[in-house]
């Protein structure tokens, strides 16, 4: 039976073609794909480059200089091999090495030749390389053999060369579709979703787990018809979003896009700004509380900072006047809260920074106030998560630590980082030893704008990675889930993001779109535009008729079906014969045989006029009946030739 149901198998399946059913699909490999998105420019650091040398590139130095150590070196061979056991000693001379897969501890390095014993025989796990073992255990080991399992090496101190490590700048993605610089980054907490607002006045919204390598947003926004987007802040629990533009009023949106609400603008004809509903100027910036769902904070070119609460869009909770040198409006540039939501900071626009704490009682004086924090604008304050030190951004190209246990003097100050834009930001990184920031683009010099790391233990500078040569860096953000950097840019013309990953290092973001190819067009795909005939329609509603029909009734017209006359040669007037500026051709034809004479350039216009006089007085018609009683006569003065004579 079951050889008579594999025949009547075969036979049925021999009537439809090799082809039919599903086909496996060729995948290209994530290594392929990856290669396309490597960095062609490295960073710019000397240690960088030595750190992207190594061979272990997800593991820490401390790590890497143990298995450096460890690493047998195979003779070289064209395939690599996988072995279950220990892999053979590695010669001394030999640079080259295979890919060598083991399973179970490693070999240690081959000592030189004076030192081998003829017939050694290895017993027991292997020693450990010189140099890893303690001074405590050179007086316990004095002989020099190491009975047990092979320790751990030593951990190394955290220098450059291991932070510089555990960047991830090897591959890069644009997240394009702005025509201008993007001056707002939001990166959800979960990391799947990504906003970014620009100065062409809109929002796009971009979805990783969504979005194939084309790397489109599913959606875009414009909260306000020609108003910049100077900020976007996600809520803690990422279900909405606040959006912060150039007018008076921010708007919260949820996490598709959909309009929930905007608060209410303040009447501008009142003097005292405690006594408005709501900003009367356009706002600078704005964030969520990074804990509370409904409370908001957002400062304004008013002069003010208000704590909004999201359920009660009618007035604000909160007004903070800052302090002032002079009494007067001065613009409130920027605003940021702290880690537990207990402190608000501010950047005043006379370069004071101000940061007050949410206690009992609380008001707008501020608890600490640094009058000349920076000589220009402030574009970003930032807390660390410990909340031991405060970084400032300004317009006066640094970027200054200060310490919020003593804010007379700066900690430090980074100077030469130009700044052309109002929003750019300050970052951390996810273990918050570094921090980084973004410069503007300036034509006096090459570099473009660049990200700058920072060490925050040592503070200085640890690398330099370029971004774009002709772009200014506004925006930058490194997410602690994916790990990976996102850093704004563009300039007049065009704008995007620019997502930096490593795919050792960096999880899920932008490694998922990437590998997501986009989905081949089918033959359901193709949608048949039905046409709809209404000939009683109204003319607003009327199809245009097609290019057959306009045309057989422009030829019915008679102006627009009108032949133009061929120019000829000839006597006459533009190109026609008998046509004599403007005349008729009969006119033409008498005028050349001389029956119709042009007399008015040889007589006198007085005695033209005269003629008529006694016509004109024997049967007036116009002027004359109706002054007849009342004007005198006319006299006529004599002809000059006359008085000449004389």
């Amino acid at each position: 039976m079951e050889e008579e149901e594999a025949e009547v198998y075969d036979g049925v399946r021999a009537q439809f073609p090799l082809t039919f059913g599903k086909q496996s699909k060729s995948q290209t490999p994530l290594e392929k794909i990856h290669n396309t998105t490597i960095r062609k420019a490295p960073p710019t650091s000397a240690a960088n480059a030595e750190a992207q040398s190594t061979s272990f590139p997800s593991l820490s130095s401390s790590s890497k200089a143990g298995l450096d150590s460890l690493r047998p070196t195979p003779k070289s061979s064209s395939n690599p091999t996988l072995s279950l056991g220990p892999p053979p000693p590695q010669s001394t001379g030999s640079n080259s090495f295979v890919a060598h897969v083991s399973i179970g501890p490693p070999r240690p390095q081959a000592r030189d030749v004076g030192e081998e014993e003829d017939g050694e025989v290895m017993v027991g796990p292997p020693r450990p390389p010189p140099g890893l073992a303690n001074d405590d255990d050179d007086d316990d080991d004095e002989d020099g053999v190491m009975i047990g399992p092979l320790r751990p090496p030593a951990p190394a101190d955290s220098d450059e060369e291991d932070l510089l490590y555990r960047i991830p700048t090897s591959n890069e993605i644009v997240l394009g579709g702005h025509s201008k610089v993007v001056s707002a980054l939001a990166v959800d907490h979960t990391g799947s979703r990504v906003l970014s607002g620009s100065y062409d006045y809109s929002v796009r919204m971009y979805d990783f787990q969504g979005m194939n390598s084309r790397l489109q947003s599913f959606r875009q926004l414009e909260p306000f018809e020609g108003h910049q987007v100077r900020n976007l802040s996600w809520s803690p629990s990422a279900d909405r979003f606040l959006c912060v533009s150039g007018s008076a009023q921010a708007k919260i949106y949820d996490r598709d896009g959909l309009t929930l609400g905007e608060f209410v603008k303040g009447d501008m004809y009142i003097r005292d700004l405690k006594n408005t509903k709501g900003h009367i100027s356009g706002l600078t910036c704005g964030e969520w509380h990074p804990q509370a769902k409904e409370t908001i904070l957002t400062s304004s070119e008013d002069g003010s900072l208000r704590i909004w609460d999201v359920n009660d869009f009618k007035s604000q909770k909160q007004v903070i006047k800052p302090k002032l040198a002079r009494p007067g409006r001065v613009p409130v540039t920027t605003c940021a809260w702290d880690r537990e939501g207990k402190r608000i900071a501010g950047g005043i626009g006379d370069g004071s920074i101000q940061i007050w704490s949410l206690k009992p009682g609380w008001g707008s004086r501020p608890d600490v106030f640094v009058e000349k924090g920076h000589s220009e604008d402030i574009t970003c304050l930032k807390f660390s998560s410990d909340g031991q030190i405060l970084l400032s951004r300004s317009f006066d190209c640094s970027l200054k630590v200060w310490d919020l246990r003593q804010m007379k003097e700066a900690l430090k100050v980074f100077e030469n980082l130009p700044n052309n834009y109002a929003q750019t930001n300050i970052a951390f990184s996810p273990d918050e030893q570094l921090f980084l920031t973004g410069t503007s683009f300036e034509r006096e010099s090459k570099t473009g704008g660049v990200l700058c790391f920072y060490n925050r233990a040592k503070l200085e500078l640890v690398s330099r990675v370029g971004i774009s040569p002709t772009f200014s860096v506004v925006r930058c953000a490194w997410h602690p889930k994916l790990n990976q950097i996102f850093a704004t840019a563009g300039d007049k013309s065009q704008g995007g993001t620019h997502v930096l990953y490593d795919p050792t290092l960096s999880e899920r973001g932008a490694l998922v779109c990437v590998a997501s190819a986009p989905r081949k067009k089918s033959l359901d795909d193709f949608e048949v535009q039905p046409v709809i005939h209404n000939p009683h329609a109204l003319p607003l509603f009327r199809d245009q008729p097609s290019r057959k029909r306009q045309r057989e009734k422009t030829l019915k017209d008679p102006l627009k079906s009108h032949k133009p006359e061929l120019p000829m040669t000839g006597p006459g007037f533009g190109g026609r014969v008998g046509v004599s500026k403007g005349s008729l051709l009969t006119q033409y034809l008498l005028k050349q045989g001389g029956m119709i004479k042009e007399t008015w350039m040889e007589e006198d216009p007085r005695e033209a006029i005269l003629k008529f006089a006694d016509a004109a007085e024997k049967d007036p018609k116009y002027i004359a009946p109706a002054y007849a009683q009342t004007q005198p006569d006319p006299v006529f003065a004599k002809s000059d030739s006359e008085d000449e004579e004389k």
